[in-house]
């Protein structure tokens, strides 16, 4: 039983397996503890899910509304315009079509991140400027600097994920503004605030309103996190009525389910409870990370999501820990090795009841320490074949970002890849060597989130005589431009990038509420916390 369950992570290159799969393998019919799936374990109530069990037969029996209904009736919820949102079944469902419209060459994302974000665009041949983030800094993205990196790249297409998946990282919505304005000549801008409803470092941290008046901006939301139920599949973007019109018109019909549609049109009356879920999943947060931080050569990243980015000790190695976590104690985490710009050596727990951090607890420090503290568990070995080889997706960020597909083919041969996945009739100039920089010492304790940080100048998009004369030095620096278009299917494909393994390589608010029986506005209003 216990091979069965594992072997499921060995054929999944981008995520882990589904409950449904986890459970059948289980053989008993009950999943793990899933502290892997960012879902809010708070909300629905059991009478909204008594509810919905009792009018279960009407609702897959018949078609749903229009989606444009549905629609309405969450930005009656959200005090939002109609004309400036669409719904899709699920986030990466617009995340698809955002692709497919309005990403023309080239798009920059920070890493680690939602995989879909460096994924969706390599699968359709765009240019994928991946900015890595630092460990060294707590995996804290510096506008300033990652807007210097897109004028370098002459890139055409922001993305940033506030808070970042997997490590919780947050930024200030007037930091946020103040980039969205400088990058104002782009083709878009998209600020991915899937976990934005966990989040209380400051009391209107949406940046809804703000996209709506901009021509270029697009704001995407979930909606399965924060209302606990990943299995609907649906969420929702923001834009000008032009943005969000090209989507909605691409949408097929009927892509909002019957589920979808009963749940919309319950929340009215489920507001307080709601509220509550939110404040009990931030407090439960606190507690989580001080009761991992307690665990020596842990490492527990302040976070605003609902999930923990933790380093595991020196010695530790993540797919060892995963599967001996879920065979041995039934708990399900998620080993981020296969995350471009991560290492078997992270973790993303979700945050949970303290019944169940408990057990995690308990399972981490027989799995990391056995019967005492500080006796870290074992690398692999050499002969096990689904370690993730993220220090050859570190160098391929580092080294070939910028120096477009004969740099993935260097770094391809050098990891040991099939001659079958580079790319034909192309010269193999040598990789340059990697270097490895030094851990930073642990953190004990999740630090506080910082102030909201001093203005930071941007390259400015009025310039772009004095932007043109610059790039080519910073680009040559950074390794060479990258042609534009760059096809992923003559060059390597995210699943290959992530399975790149080769000998001596080494795994290197949310909206709040006006009052206590209405529902917040999309802005973030009157945040309880």
């Amino acid at each position: 039983m216990a091979d069965n369950v594992t072997s499921l992570f060995r054929s999944t290159a981008a995520h882990s397996p589904s409950m449904a799969a986890l459970t059948r393998e289980g053989g008993d019919g009950a999943g793990p503890v899933d502290f892997c799936i960012p879902c809010n374990p708070y909300f629905p109530t059991p009478e909204m899910f008594q509810d919905m069990g009792t009018r279960l037969r009407d609702i897959i029996t018949y078609y749903p509304s229009s989606a444009d209904t549905i629609t309405a009736e969450l930005c009656s919820l959200l005090q939002l315009p109609p004309q400036c949102v669409a719904m899709g079944n699920g986030s990466t469902e617009l995340i698809t079509w955002i692709d497919h419209l309005l990403v023309r060459e080239s798009l920059a994302i920070p890493v680690p991140t939602f995989g879909r974000w460096t994924d969706q665009p390599m699968e359709t041949g765009k240019r994928v400027d991946m900015f890595p983030l630092q460990e060294s800094s707590g995996f804290a993205l510096d506008l300033a600097q990652y807007a210097e990196f897109i004028r370098a790249r002459g890139t055409r297409v922001a993305v940033i994920c506030n808070p970042n998946n997997p490590d919780g990282g947050y930024l200030h919505k007037h930091a946020l503004v103040q980039f969205m304005d400088a990058m104002a000549d782009l083709d878009l801008v998209i600020i991915d605030e899937s976990f934005l409803e966990f989040a209380d470092a400051e009391q209107e941290p949406s940046v809804v309103q703000e996209a709506m008046l901009r021509p270029n901006v697009i704001v995407l939301r979930s909606l399965g996190k924060n209302f606990g139920l990943h299995g609907i599949r649906f969420g929702y973007l923001v834009a000008n009525p032009a943005l969000a019109g090209m989507v909605r018109s691409m949408l097929p019909k009927w892509n909002l389910n019957a589920f979808a549609e009963h749940v919309v049109f319950m929340l009215k009356n489920h507001g307080p409870e709601y509220a509550q879920s939110l404040h009990q999943v931030r407090k439960d947060r606190l507690d989580m990370a001080s009761q991992l931080a307690a665990l020596p050569g842990l490492t527990v990243y302040p976070s605003q999501g609902n999930f923990l980015f933790v380093r595991l000790p020196v010695g530790a190695e993540g797919t060892v820990v995963r599967d001996r976590l879920l065979t041995e104690h039934r708990i399900l985490v998620r080993e981020c090795g296969n995350k471009i710009g991560s290492s078997s050596r992270f973790l993303r727990l979700v945050v949970r009841p303290q019944v169940d951090v408990r057990r995690l607890v308990s399972g981490l420090e027989q799995v990391l320490y056995g019967s005492r503290r500080g006796a870290a568990v074992p690398e692999l070995g050499t002969g096990t074949n689904y370690s993730s080889g993220t220090a050859a997706v570190d160098r391929l960020v580092s080294s070939t970002n910028g120096s477009g597909m004969q740099g993935l083919a260097a770094q391809a041969m050098a990891a040991g890849m099939p001659a079958a996945a580079q790319p034909a009739g192309m010269p193999m100039p040598m990789p340059a060597p990697a270097s490895v920089a030094p851990a930073p010492a642990p953190v004990p304790v999740p630090a506080p989130m910082p102030a909201a940080p001093s203005p930071m100048p941007f390259p400015s998009p009025v310039a772009p005589a004095a932007a043109a004369a610059a790039a080519p030095a910073a680009a040559a620096a950074m390794g060479g431009p990258t042609p534009p278009g760059v096809p992923a299917r003559g060059g390597l494909t995210a699943a290959q990038v992530r399975g790149t393994t080769g000998p001596g390589l080494t795994p290197a608010a949310a909206t709040g509420w006006p009052n206590s029986q209405s529902w917040p506005n999309a802005a973030g209003m009157g945040q309880v916390g």
